[in-house]
């Protein structure tokens, strides 16, 4: 490392945020344009410092920790990526002893945005995000087209007509650069995003309509995040909407936007089967619409089947001789058809809570299985105290913008997050302990994830163990919903369930609430088991607890960014992520499809396979 006085960190002191930030940014920008990795280095904390990548300069989605990967990964990156232009966003802020700022950069293809976090003058988190690619900017503001062709013209060709004929080819005469396989919120998110790109692109739903996915689940479904949180690309929902959104009108929506967004989306298709040619380095799916068979050939292809593979169902001696009712979580009808039956719903998660709730308003005698603990956190808590800082009407009052939400949120490295979630939900117990003392008292299990981190960590992490209480914690802690804990179902019995603690309940339905598998259980489906263990599993971050094995590796498994088979991606998540990391995706694409050198920065090893 270079002792170099011009490259040392300002001190902190009586300094302004806006100085601090100015002064690194000079010398940081200075050691980018002279190659001096080892000057760069300097500037970021010796103790602790992280340097998140989203496409700008790896063409991945990475996270450094540390000096030493940060000057591999610029030493890799830095003479074909060219960062510079490095400037600040608004007035950077200090709280606690640290100052962030947002930032703006260029590199050699494209513009990005950015927020730093100094502490004592140097670099504690970086956030970097590609943001568009010089000379493929999206035809929106000052670049939108006209519409109109003025004058005579007897071969005008209308705008109806221009959609019909891309509709009518697309997929027949014409094939798309890249094929979407799932119409739900991600899949329609990436799509719109293609479209502003330039891209052609169709997406493939097996249900017949756009928004589907939300109408055909039980009927009192919402939402559990709130609405700031998610807004859809380009057409944020009206500023009237409720806060959480009913399952039917979300569906409503997804379809309207299907339509606005000028999307290309084939209803009641399926996919069959998926193969890369390695000769032509392009797809070939075979899609059933309509009772034909159709053969695609994407160059890339998507898979945006939601955030979990197929429905776990727990083979358990005795299913077959039940003479009940018994289905998973995910063919829940809702409760109309159950009233005054005796309902065993195993599993004591998000749709476990909200399946249970749904029986009691319709008058079944429902118990909850409770197998292991769960996080529990009230709606209205969480609202003020998780979400409000970022995404709430307040926030927005202060002029935090949904796209500066996501920017903060995404800027704070996984291997942080879990810390800052500790006293969060430590204020959360005490605030809400006289509630949580109830659950207990009915015999409810309860945790906070396995080291206290809350809620965001045990998502990231397993995407499971949680449930956001929109009443049914109520409904167990008064025992209008039963509970059986720390116990599950041994054998199934025609006319009950005898559990493992040796009691036994009657039951005339069973509603297994029982989870989901890899994504990458598609793939071995939809293409083979042998790129499925190519690809690896997705989700999780290699924490080492629960349902995420080790290692670490900092970022989603297999997310947003270049799998180990080329040409295909995973997208998913709840509408936030499928808004935010959409446009990440979309950019990666492409610069695929232009042509441009996009040379992947450390590639994610595969740990796991499904």
């Amino acid at each position: 490392m270079t002792d170099a006085p011009r490259n040392a960190a300002p001190a902190a002191g009586s300094t302004s945020a806006l100085a601090q930030t100015q002064a690194w940014l000079a010398r940081f920008d200075d050691a980018l344009t002279r190659g001096d990795v080892d000057a760069a280095c300097e500037l970021f904390d010796a103790q602790e410092c992280f340097w998140r990548d989203m496409a700008a300069l790896t063409w991945n989605i990475l996270t450094c920790e540390g000096r030493a990967q940060i000057g591999d990964m610029l030493r890799a990156t830095l003479a074909q990526a060219k960062p510079d232009q490095w400037r600040i966003e608004g007035e950077p802020e200090e709280h606690g002893g640290v100052v962030s700022a947002m930032l703006h950069f260029e590199t050699a293809c494209g513009r990005g945005q950015g927020v730093l976090r100094l502490r004592e003058g140097r670099c504690w988190t970086l956030l970097t995000v590609l943001e568009e690619l010089k000379g493929f900017e999206e035809q929106s503001r000052h670049r939108r087209i006209k519409g109109a062709e003025h004058g005579a013209n007897q071969a005008r060709v209308t705008w109806l007509e221009q959609r019909e004929q891309e509709a009518k080819a697309l997929g027949h005469t014409e094939q798309p650069y890249c094929l979407i396989v799932g119409g739900g919120q991600g899949g329609i998110a990436l799509a719109a995003r293609l479209r502003r790109l330039g891209v052609p692109t169709l997406v493939v739903e097996r249900h017949a309509r756009a928004g589907d996915t939300w109408r055909k689940r039980y009927k009192s479904l919402c939402l559990h995040d709130p609405v700031w949180y998610d807004h859809l690309p380009y057409m944020p929902f009206p500023d009237d909407w409720p806060v959480f959104s009913p399952k039917d009108k979300l569906g409503d929506w997804l379809e309207a936007y299907t339509r606005l967004m000028e999307l290309n989306y084939w209803g009641s298709t399926t996919c069959r089967k998926a193969r890369f040619d390695e000769a032509t380095r392009t797809w070939e799916v075979e899609v059933e619409r309509e009772g034909q068979t159709i053969v695609l050939r994407p160059r890339q292809l998507v898979f945006a089947l939601g955030v979990a593979g197929y429905p776990v169902v727990p083979s358990l001696a005795g299913a077959d001789s039940f003479e009940g009712e018994q289905h998973h979580s995910s063919q829940h009808p809702g409760g109309e058809a159950y009233r005054g039956k005796r309902v065993v719903v195993l599993g004591a998660n998000n749709s476990a809570h909200d399946i249970c709730a749904d029986l009691w308003e319709h008058g079944a005698d429902v118990t909850m299985i409770q197998r292991s603990s769960t996080l529990i956190a009230r709606s209205e808590t969480l609202m003020e105290m998780a979400f409000g800082p970022l995404y709430s009407e307040q926030a927005v009052d202060a002029g935090i913008t949904t796209e500066k939400a996501d920017l903060l949120q995404a800027s704070m490295p996984h291997r942080v997050s879990p810390r800052l979630g500790i006293p969060l939900f430590k204020a959360i117990a005490e605030r809400d302990k006289d509630f949580y003392a109830r659950l207990e008292a009915a015999g409810f299990m309860l945790d906070f994830g396995e080291d206290g981190s809350g809620l965001h960590a045990k998502y990231v992490r397993r995407g499971s163990g949680y449930y956001i209480d929109v009443g049914a914690s109520e409904l167990i802690a008064d025992g209008r919903i039963k509970l059986r804990s720390r116990a599950s179902i041994e054998r199934v019995l025609p006319r009950s369930v005898l559990l493992t603690d040796g009691s036994e309940l009657p039951a005339d339905v069973l509603v297994y609430a029982t989870g989901y598998g890899s994504m990458n259980s598609w793939l071995a489906d939809l293409v083979s088991p042998e790129v499925a263990d190519r690809v690896g599993k997705c989700w999780g971050l290699g924490s080492a607890t629960t349902n995420d094995p080790g290692p670490w590796e900092g970022e989603l498994r297999n997310m947003w960014k270049p799998t180990q088979q080329e040409a295909l991606w995973i997208h998913g998540g709840n509408l936030s992520q499928s808004r935010f990391y959409s446009r990440t995706l979309a950019l990666q694409i492409k610069a695929r499809m232009e042509g441009l050198a996009t040379p992947v920065y450390g590639l994610a090893p595969v740990h796991h396979k499904r």
